[in-house]
């Protein structure tokens, strides 16, 4: 196994603080964050980090997703988790509306947070730094990366009304979809069609937002899809640029493990691919959120140059 890439010598001290609690009384419950920041500094840029729908109870919550908010943080964002609605943590009921995975408030979480970014940033004692409005990404796992493609530009027909979701938010400058789901149609299990129609609509023809897709060549997620790996590659071939793929070799669907510390269902465990993960993904929300930083070519010539590369990517 290869030595996971150490921390680079600029990484800072991480205040994590939670649960922040924004009132929120159109929803069934009060949106609940965790916020992560570097101690020092100011007008950092923003990661709405979105979490997945795993069967852990906590860490498809603002709980979960420590290996990715704490580096993120510690290299310079701001990286805002929200609990979503389909949260095992929040005890719901199976009738709330919009489960069982509230995909459009889910996104909803997400520009609520940008509309008071300010009550977020006044709820971190001792922080006098800003939190950039103008520089704002947006990541997600799995169904977070569901999440994340709507914020980005994807769209949906709503299989309640038949109205047609656009949920696109434009001050998301940039996103990480991480095994993020695929087409629908035929391409979904007849189980996944009849208990999420949502996902037989999904459309990436409109999300022009840029992003990095990442996913794993071994991620067949075979109770969603008849499609194989390939099939989570989808928010990059089927969307318009500009937009990068990075290609994990051996990675399924935990990507060596993003969603927590020793996490059981995590069937790749690897803290080396955690930390590529980690390398890479930090390098594209830097040169995304600032053109001025060449972290991501420089990411992407590194990789091309290791005699036994962990992955590849390709752009358009």
């Amino acid at each position: 196994m290869r030595t996971p890439t150490p921390r680079t010598p600029h990484a800072r001290t991480v205040l994590s603080l939670a649960p922040i609690v924004l009132p929120t009384p159109d929803r069934a419950v009060d949106l609940r964050l965790r916020v992560s920041v570097p101690v020092g500094g100011g007008d950092l840029p923003v990661v709405l980090l979105s979490h997945g729908h795993g069967p852990s109870h906590h860490l498809s919550s603002l709980h979960g997703y420590a290996p990715l908010a704490e580096h993120w943080a510690a290299h310079g964002f701001a990286v805002v988790q929200p609990t979503h609605l389909d949260s095992r943590t929040l005890h719901l009921p199976a009738d709330t509306p919009g489960a069982p995975l509230h995909w459009r408030s889910r996104a909803q979480d997400m520009t609520r947070v940008l509309d008071r970014l300010d009550e977020v940033r006044a709820a971190l004692p001792g922080f006098d730094g800003r939190l950039d409005p103008e520089r704002v990404a947006v990541a997600g796992h799995s169904m977070g990366g569901h999440t994340a493609s709507l914020l980005l530009g994807a769209r949906l027909t709503d299989p309640d009304d038949g109205s047609e979701a656009d949920l696109a938010d434009p001050r998301i400058k940039a996103g990480v979809l991480l095994a993020a789901p695929g087409r629908g149609g035929d391409a979904l299990t007849a189980a996944t069609a009849e208990r999420y129609p949502f996902f037989l609509t999904t459309d990436f023809s409109t999300m022009s937002t840029p992003a990095l897709v990442v996913v794993g060549d071994r991620d067949a997620s075979a109770h969603l899809t008849v499609s194989g790996p390939s099939w989570h590659t989808d928010p990059y071939t089927l969307s318009p640029g500009p937009k990068s793929l990075l290609t994990l070799f051996g990675a399924e669907h935990g990507l060596g493990g993003i969603s927590g510390y020793d996490v059981a269902e995590t069937t790749d465990e690897d803290p080396a691919r955690v930390a590529d993960v980690r390398r890479f993904t930090t390098a594209y929300l830097r040169t995304a959120l600032d053109p001025d930083d060449n972290s991501w070519p420089a990411a992407c010539a590194a990789l091309a140059a290791e005699p036994h590369p962990v992955g590849r990517v390709d752009a358009k």
